[in-house]
């Protein structure tokens, strides 16, 4: 039987022995990322005490902010995606429904194409593959060539004896390599940071095989499962998103101010050392500079409890014990082995996911030609034909940027993919923030001086393997059955729900959940 949702259990106790109950369980969160901080309110919740610890100087994970010459902006992710409704329900839940934004309308581009140079992205098609190669804006891009290529899809037999897991093959195979290389790839590359040949696409555009065995051909079965006979109409699966007035990080602070008003601990500059399993509880060791235990204003940051069995004072950082009833796990995927190598050898047995590095460049320009938007809202780019493998022009994009940059513009330019390093890794931060002027210059096609950039960003991004890549899905299971095995053991976060919140925050309540009821209930 489930719990309601203020996590009560009808058959487990009155509701006074489940308050004391839970006040007496002690959940240590490691690692403060949207999945770590929605387990930790979910425990919170029920009135658990919760003692947060992040390695980090902030809270959020991939969710970060920037200020440049005033301008507070997203750093890292800028939106979610709306499938499944869950995290704009906790957006709704937590007093954000007034802050929740859709993207301008005006669609992408693409870059690099050979002999054309740059096109908007066509429409109406699903992970780039066309519902018709003979629609203008796709013959633009793979020419009649590619076209007719494409044609052939309509005649060949369907696939009715099993299915291609591999997105790049199956559209290779129906459609040509055109079609792979010029609309899919950059596609796949931008938001999975993937060759499309790494993408099962079942999971990346689930239905689209079957509907292939059931319309016969891979161009029907883009217009089937979009709904309609041509352009336009449905949007493709995971492509609606919204966004946050203000930035993606003001759920940040409004998880975390919620926590403190559940009496939870929130630390950060924490970094957990050992998590090892004990009298049926868990010991955790972590270390801190003790002259500043946190580092982070308010809300992000509640008042630190005592430290427990601190074993040496002095200005370096110092080591202390946490015990806890249970512990959730809400680091990168490198970080959770390590620390559950002992609790969990199953883990340390399995070798981690490659992870690709990404870096997102953020510039303030002054650039009064960007003002007419000449390349939509972004660019995607052929994979070998620039450095960057995509470019958001955001001001373009969201209406409330626009606002906050006044007469100035506001692009983000992002490097790197899996097996391919960022082309700014080695560089430091001025040439990365002038090659990333550069390509936008490129991508944009409008002359950028030097002089035009007011501020830049960069960050760096582990970005955990995609649900979508061939094979993610059974590492992941069996990841959460080694896991799970574990008594009063959670691990949340994109390396195994999938990139993405609306992945990530509906695995971590789930998690959680789990979690909670194994201490109150079972």
């Amino acid at each position: 039987m489930s719990p309601d949702p203020s996590g009560a259990h009808p058959s487990a106790a009155e509701p006074a022995d489940l308050a004391a109950r839970a006040a007496e369980k002690h959940v240590v969160v490691i690692g403060g990322g949207m999945g770590g901080l929605v387990a930790a309110r979910e425990c919170a919740k029920v009135g658990m005490r919760v003692t947060v610890l992040e390695a980090a100087e902030a809270l959020g994970g991939a969710l970060r902010r920037v200020e440049l010459d005033g301008v507070t902006l997203d750093a890292g992710a800028e939106s979610y995606a709306t499938r499944g409704g869950l995290v704009r329900a906790l957006v709704d839940e937590l007093g954000l429904a007034d802050r929740v934004v859709p993207p301008r309308a005006g669609g992408a581009w693409l870059s690099g194409i050979p002999g054309t140079g740059a096109a908007p992205l066509p429409v109406g098609g699903v992970l780039g593959i066309p519902g018709n190669p003979f629609q203008d804006d796709v013959r633009r891009i793979i020419g009649w060539s590619g076209a007719w290529r494409a044609y052939l899809d309509r005649v060949r037999p369907p696939l009715t004896i099993g299915h291609e897991l591999s997105l790049g093959r199956l559209v290779a195979s129906r459609m040509g390599p055109k079609v792979r290389d010029r609309l899919v790839a950059p596609v796949t590359t931008g938001v999975y940071s993937a060759s499309p040949d790494d993408v099962d696409i079942d999971v990346a555009a689930p239905g689209l095989n079957a509907a292939l065995t059931r319309v016969g051909s891979l161009s029907g079965a883009v217009l089937a499962l979009r709904g309609n006979g041509g352009s336009g109409g449905a949007k493709a699966p995971g492509a609606a998103v919204e966004g946050l007035r203000g930035g993606m990080t003001v759920l940040v602070d409004a998880i975390a101010d919620d926590l403190v008003q559940l009496g939870a601990t929130v630390r950060t500059g924490v970094r957990v050392l050992s998590v090892v399993s004990e009298d049926g509880g868990w010991r955790v060791t972590a270390a801190t500079q003790l002259d500043t235990p946190t580092q982070t204003p308010e809300p992000w940051v509640a008042e630190s409890e005592p430290l427990a069995d601190v074993v040496a004072v002095t200005d370096e950082p110092v080591e202390e014990l946490l015990r806890a009833d249970a512990v959730i796990v809400a680091t990168a995927e490198s970080v959770a082995r390590e620390l559950l190598a002992d609790a969990v050898p199953a883990l340390a047995l399995a070798e981690a996911a490659a992870s690709p590095e990404i870096e997102i460049v953020t510039l303030l320009l002054d650039a009064p030609a960007l003002r007419s938007v000449p390349r939509g809202t972004g660019v995607l780019t052929v994979p070998g034909s620039h450095t960057a493998k995509a470019l958001t022009h955001s001001t373009a994009k969201w209406e409330w940027v626009r606002e906050a940059a006044g007469d100035r513009e506001v692009v983000r330019v992002s490097f790197g993919a899996q097996g391919e390093p960022a082309a700014t890794a080695a560089l430091d931060d001025a040439a990365a923030i002038d090659l990333a002027r550069r390509e936008a210059a490129a991508l944009l096609g409008v002359p950028l001086e030097p002089t035009q950039v007011i501020a830049g960003h960069r960050g760096r991004f582990v970005q955990s393997q995609p649900a979508s890549l061939l094979g993610s899905g059974a590492r992941r299971q069996a990841a959460r059955d080694a896991i799970q095995a574990i008594p009063a053991l959670a691990v949340v976060g994109a390396w195994v729900a999938g990139t993405g919140l609306a992945q990530v925050v509906p695995d971590a309540t789930e998690a959680s959940d789990r979690l909670r009821r194994a201490l109150l209930w079972d």
